[in-house]
């Protein structure tokens, strides 16, 4: 039976919103796998977050798997997270499909379980128009009244670059009410766009900045870095809350460096564009090198990686790590 409860506003999020992986038991690489999905790790990871002091959770966009997993994996996922957080935080997962019907049938199942929101971008078969993607979000938003909605807006993998016109459009739309945004550079007349309607989550390397643009209106952000120890993105919202009331930025400039540093190998020849190539298999080996987690191999067919990638991306878990044991130690970094 579906949980009743108020639909979240855009007011309602705020601080560090994790992305959490799908574990894999051993051996989901292999096409043969079944039931791939490591359900006590998964418990372990998400009262671990919500016991280190997240503010909301994240799950089943591209490192999450939300492609290739089988519904009944997806399904039970979801129930995992939702009976294990029980409500401490808000949480919302992906139903993204290649089809609108499909969608709306994965977001009512969620909704029934219990789940606060989707994260959810367009449809990717066919490269969308704004007038295509707005309809999308309407739709959804329409069958499904009660479930809040994260767009979850990156251009390389939805093949879409959510132009100005597009968040002007979508911010009509009450149930959409955050969005899990990449960059910096348009961020100022976005805000303009929706006028408060949508809380923009950038991520945590670009979240001083963004505080430093409009400290009021950018309090919160998303990280994937939290699951390889959650200290680093605890300390960077709590220093950035702090120097919004100081004035003082300076211990909040110094964490959001050191988390940009920790983050830097991941990205192959400093690219994005490459990195989103590969990005479940980059970011499984990052968070498997950190040791906070155990998120086990990437399914298939996302699993064939470069090894000099994964050579990079396991010096970021390493490096992550050091400043989540750093972090726990109460020490901001120099």
């Amino acid at each position: 039976m579906a949980r009743k409860k108020q639909l979240l506003q855009a007011s309602d999020i705020h601080g560090a919103w994790v992305i959490m992986p799908t574990p894999a038991k051993p051996g989901a690489e292999d096409w043969r796998a079944q039931d791939t999905v490591d359900l006590d790790e998964a418990a372990r990871c998400a009262e671990r977050l919500v016991a280190a002091g997240v503010d909301g959770i994240l799950s089943l966009g591209t490192f999450g798997e939300g492609a290739t997993l089988t519904p009944d994996e997806k399904k039970a996922f979801i129930g995992c997270v939702v009976e294990t957080i029980r409500g401490r935080v808000p949480y919302f997962c992906g139903t993204t499909s290649l089809s609108t019907r499909e969608t709306v049938r994965q977001t009512r199942e969620a909704a029934d379980m219990g789940v606060d929101g989707t994260m959810l971008g367009p449809p990717m078969w066919c490269e969308a128009d704004t007038p295509t993607a707005v309809q999308f979000y309407r739709d959804l938003a329409e069958a499904c009244p009660d479930m809040a909605i994260c767009v979850y807006a990156n251009p390389e993998a939805f093949k879409f670059d959510f132009p100005r016109p597009f968040w002007a459009q979508v911010a009509e739309i009450p149930q959409v009410v955050t969005a899990k945004y990449l960059g910096i550079a348009q961020i100022v007349a976005d805000l303009r766009l929706v006028k408060g309607r949508i809380k923009f989550l950038p991520t945590d390397t670009i979240y001083y900045a963004a505080a430093r643009i409009d400290p009021e209106a950018c309090d919160a952000f998303w990280t994937g870095g939290a699951c390889c120890g959650p200290a680093p993105t605890i300390k960077l919202r709590d220093e950035i809350a702090k120097a919004r009331r100081t004035g003082d930025w300076a211990a909040a400039k110094a964490i959001a460096e050191a988390i940009s540093a920790a983050n830097g190998p991941l990205f192959p020849h400093g690219s994005f564009a490459e990195f989103s190539k590969y990005n479940i298999g980059l970011e499984k080996a990052r968070i498997n090198a950190a040791g906070w987690m155990n998120c086990g191999p990437a399914r298939p067919p996302y699993h064939v990686v470069p090894e000099a990638y994964l050579a990079g991306a396991r010096a970021a878990g390493e490096l992550w790590g050091r400043l989540h044991a750093q972090c726990e130690g109460g020490l901001v970094p120099a």
